[in-house]
This record gives C-alpha cells, structure tokens and sequence, in this order.
C-alpha cells in the first residue's frame, strides 16, 4: 500500500514555505495530497481554482503530488482517499501548540497520525495572511511565492 500524506490548507495563496513542506514530506511519504480546503473562518481573496491549479502547476512534473478539493473535517477526507498522515508544517511555538491540539482530536477521531516538520529559518516570517496583504496593498510579494504561482498572480491581475 503506497504511503500516503494529505497536506491540508486553504493555500491562499501557496507560499514558498507550503512548497518546502511539500517537498520535505516526500523524503517522508511516497504521495502527498495537497488538500485544498474551505475554512469558514476564512474570507478566500484568491478563487479555489485558480489556487489548486497554481498548486498543480508547481508540482507539475512531479507524479508523486496530487490537488484535490475538499469540505468537511479534515480527517474524514484523508480516510476517504486512504491516507495515513497529516502532513503540517510548524513555523512557531503558537502553531505547534494549535496543531498538536487538533492532532491529538484528529487521532482520537480517527486513528491517524499527524507528522510535524519545522520550517526552515528562511520560511519562518512567511505566512499567507502576510503575503495576501502586501498583495492587496500592491506591494512585491514574489520572493514568498512559488515561480508559477508569481506569474500566474500577475497574469490574473492584469485581467
């Protein structure tokens, strides 16, 4: 049976940092999702699409990486598609607090481990909520962005 991790998030948009995770896990795991989800707390800026095709076309020539949609809790898609792992990345003591919490409901719920990787001292300041700011405010938001994702934004913005 392949070794299968769900990578979730809203990925608005995917940073350098979610593709280093990414990346990192497949040392880890033999397939990663890459599970796009709605987050009700959440105001989506980027459309779904558009963020799970920007995902799709970073890891284009990587068979290992799949993009799927989903809705609900988090780990009844990953008994769905029959993964064995959440993949989360840490980047502070604040997310490692907040992500054990819903790791340890996670594997009461439903038996599955979460799998923590710290982000590497340059990803620490990137988060989306950032980078979705400097965007909206016009400012240079590239160099925390995946190359494809960085053209695909201005291409959009220039509609």
């Amino acid at each position: 049976m392949d070794k299968l991790a769900i990578f979730p998030g809203s990925f608005d948009p995917f940073t350098v940092g979610h593709e280093d995770v990414v990346k990192r896990g497949l040392s880890l795991f033999e397939s990663i999702v890459i599970a796009v989800g709605y987050n009700a707390n959440k105001r989506d800026y980027f459309p779904l699409d558009d963020r799970m095709q920007w995902i799709r076309d970073v890891f284009a020539n990587d068979p290992r990486i799949r993009v799927e949609k989903y809705e609900g809790l988090t780990v009844d898609f990953a008994k769905e598609i029959g993964a064995s792992h959440i993949l989360r990345g840490i980047r502070t003591s604040a997310d490692f607090e907040y992500e054990r919490a819903i790791a340890q409901v996670n594997k009461a719920m439903s038996n599955i481990d979460s799998v923590f990787l710290l982000t590497t001292p340059e990803h620490t300041p990137v988060n989306s909520t950032i980078i979705r700011d400097i965007l909206k405010h016009g400012g240079d938001a590239s160099m925390f962005l995946p190359e494809q994702i960085k053209i695909n934004i201005e291409k959009s913005s220039n509609r």
